[in-house]
């Protein structure tokens, strides 16, 4: 029972909409109903509020990262390896699969980011230095998110137990769908740079739904 209740909780953790809390906090528009459409940093960005968008940014990270650290050290030690990882997992759909937003959500590379530094900072910094150094070379938002989401798995092999680095496998596979529409804009040639006029947090195209 107390197993389900961190699950229940990180889910709900994992659906509270930074994006469209911190909008209406700085008196922007829904990010729903601009831009990529999604309820993300990206577009909260887009509005022209660095700070706004940043203060999503850290909460939607942050909201990951709690989830596993509450249940770190307060969750039963008995299978505990087994239930972070589905409780970081469950945090990171609830950001994709929001209840809060009919199920509607970002793509989730903050929130995963979230996890993985609660899982093991090394490898959420790994990814983060990831991140950072592709879209340093070819500025590419997207591009960077992708390469991230797929190099988490290998420095997770170095420093996670099983079943934590199962989660992150799934975590990085669904990083990389949510992407597919950025993987087309990539192969195009289409994708806009960071610091374009679609200059994303996330590397969000600039199409609804």
């Amino acid at each position: 029972m107390l197993n389900v209740i961190f699950v229940a909780a990180a889910y709900l953790l994992g659906s509270v909409p930074f994006a469209i809390l911190m909008s209406k906090a700085f008196g922007l528009a829904d990010p729903r109903t601009y831009g990529s459409g999604n309820p993300g940093a990206t577009n909260v960005l887009r509005s022209g509020k660095k700070a706004a968008a940043v203060l999503t940014l850290l909460g939607d990270a942050g909201k990951g990262w709690l989830a596993v650290f509450l249940t770190r050290h307060f969750g039963p030690h008995e299978g505990l390896y087994t239930l972070l990882a589905i409780v970081g997992l469950v945090a990171f759909l609830g950001h994709v699969f929001p209840v809060f937003l009919r199920f509607k959500g970002g793509k989730g590379v903050a929130t995963a980011l979230g996890v993985l530094l609660g899982f093991n900072p090394l490898v959420g910094l790994g990814a983060l230095l990831t991140w950072i150094v592709v879209a340093f070379l070819f500025r590419y938002s997207s591009l960077a998110a992708l390469v991230a989401a797929a190099s988490a798995p290998f420095y997770g092999v170095l420093l996670l137990p099983n079943a934590l680095l199962l989660a992150t496998f799934v975590m990085s596979a669904l990083l990389i769908w949510r992407h597919k529409g950025n993987i087309k804009n990539l192969l195009a040639g289409s994708e806009t740079k960071i610091g374009g006029s679609r200059e994303a947090l996330e590397g969000e195209p600039e199409q609804n739904g």
